[in-house]
């Protein structure tokens, strides 16, 4: 029987974040679109076995410390009786969440008049592709193609994935929670479940090849999350390299050379994503790369007429709202429409009328504990320069803080901005819920604000929020509360 033919005016292969927005955003812009959904959901990485996930997990655990801590002599006046999990009960109400959610985008897309395809996608030129379904070849050809196939773990060659080494998505599927877990790169996926692990009574070890965790964020942000970990009992072995697996023992090779083995039920490797670009053709789309990534322009424009890529397959930072910000321009742009100028463009040069992805900042966070937010620069980008202000305000001088525990392990917020106008350069913050911060972090740079700004936006109290209005208010030099 011949594939059955699909002409749309625009093919999108992979439905994560940056795929399905672009997929609902051009349906509503009216354009004949067809999504390729290769195998992961929709939703992909981060709705199934990423972001969403992982923080039910981490939500979970969470509170099974918090009972734990209540059964073990009492905290705030509360006793509770020794608590246990049932893992798989667990996993199923984090499952819950995610069917919820996939069915969600499915409607949403729906709506928006986007027909899914359910398969993998095999590129034999620019614009065409066969999807193989259950139900059988559909060749594509469409004017223009998105690509949105995102990323997947590194698996290092030496630990392959496999019976007991798996990688984050085994490690949030677990039946049962683990006695000794050895984690293998001190990042913030490895981090992120470590940490839950252990909270949920995991004997946890971390090996990280440098010299402390989460390298690329600068010590004192690390520093409140390095205490948290020695302070519960998990072995950190910085400056180690890891070997091989058998016999329930990883060996590694410790920071002065020595070999030394890890008992370990479980080994979970967290050393990295990589794009997805290969088993899809991407060799016979003619398509510029810049390293492992696929080069694209500030419009994400490939090197190949009317081929766009968003998301993890173009690079740093492979974030799940990065991706998704692409998506809505680069459908816009396909669409012809212009995109308003917002404040920030009002305040420099005015930019061309087509979108363009060019932020000002895209705000991380590291779901540890406590919790790491950076936006814009950090102190080691504006090392040595003297033309900068710096302010930190810690957590321990905020009423709200206090009144939620969240006072007392190192956390604070800092302010980074220019000293000849004040314009605010990069916010970072360490400490509980801070990601709740982020957005505002973002906001603040992206709209050009100067520390004045800040300071004069009356912050509610009592919240969290109120450290970084102290913390503009000590880099102008009269902070209120300290």
């Amino acid at each position: 029987m011949a594939a059955q033919t699909l002409t749309p005016k625009v093919l999108i292969i992979g439905a994560g974040t940056g795929g399905y927005v672009a997929g609902i955003r051009c349906g509503q812009l009216g354009l004949d679109t067809v999504l390729v959904d290769g195998g992961d959901g929709l939703g992909g990485t981060c709705l199934n076995v990423g972001c969403i996930p992982s923080k039910a997990i981490i939500h979970a655990a969470g509170k099974f410390e918090t009972v734990a801590k209540a059964a073990d002599g009492g905290t705030l006046g509360i006793t509770a009786a020794k608590p246990t999990i049932d893992l798989k009960q667990t996993v199923e109400w984090k499952d819950g969440i995610v069917r919820k959610l996939n069915a969600g985008v499915a409607a949403l897309l729906k709506k928006a008049k986007v027909k899914v395809v359910k398969g993998w996608a095999e590129f034999a030129d620019a614009k065409t592709c066969v999807v193989r379904t259950e139900d059988g070849d559909i060749r594509i050809t469409a004017e223009h193609v998105i690509l949105a196939t995102g990323s997947e773990p590194v698996e290092l060659p030496f630990l392959p994935f496999g019976g007991d080494v798996i990688s984050s998505t085994e490690a949030l599927s677990l039946s049962e929670v683990p006695k000794k877990l050895v984690v293998v790169g001190g990042g913030y996926i490895g981090l992120e479940l470590g940490i839950a692990f252990r909270k949920l009574g995991a004997q946890v070890a971390i090996v990280e090849m440098a010299e402390r965790i989460l390298p690329l964020y600068d010590k004192a942000l690390t520093d409140p999350v390095a205490k948290w970990l020695t302070s519960h009992g998990v072995e950190l072995h910085l400056g180690a390299r890891a070997g091989g697996f058998g016999d329930g023992k990883l060996s590694i090779t410790t920071k002065d050379g020595e070999p030394l083995q890890l008992e370990a039920d479980k080994v979970l490797v967290t050393v990295g994503r990589k794009p997805r670009t290969q088993g899809w053709g991407l060799e016979n789309m003619g398509v510029a790369m810049a390293g492992p990534f696929v080069k694209i322009d500030d419009r994400c424009a490939t090197s190949m007429k009317n081929v766009w890529a968003v998301g993890d397959l173009t690079g740093e930072p492979m974030l799940a709202h990065k991706g998704s910000a692409q998506g809505e321009v680069v459908a816009e742009i396909i669409a012809g429409r212009e995109r308003p100028q917002a404040a920030s463009d009002r305040v420099a040069s005015a930019r061309a009328q087509e979108p363009v992805f060019d932020p000002v900042t895209i705000a991380a966070v590291c779901f540890t504990e406590p919790e790491i937010v950076s936006a814009g620069l950090g102190p080691d980008d504006v090392e040595g320069r003297d033309d900068v202000i710096q302010a930190v305000f810690p957590f321990a001088a905020i009423g709200r803080a206090l009144a939620i525990e969240a006072g007392e392990d190192g956390g604070f917020v800092r302010v980074i901005a220019s000293k000849a106008d004040h314009r605010l350069l990069g916010v970072q913050a360490v400490g509980q819920h801070v990601s709740e911060l982020s957005n505002s972090f973002a906001q603040m740079l992206e709209m050009g604000a100067v520390l004045e700004d800040v300071a004069g936006v009356i912050h509610v109290h009592p919240t969290l929020g109120e450290a970084f209005h102290e913390a503009s208010l000590r880099a102008l030099g009269h902070a209120i509360h300290i």
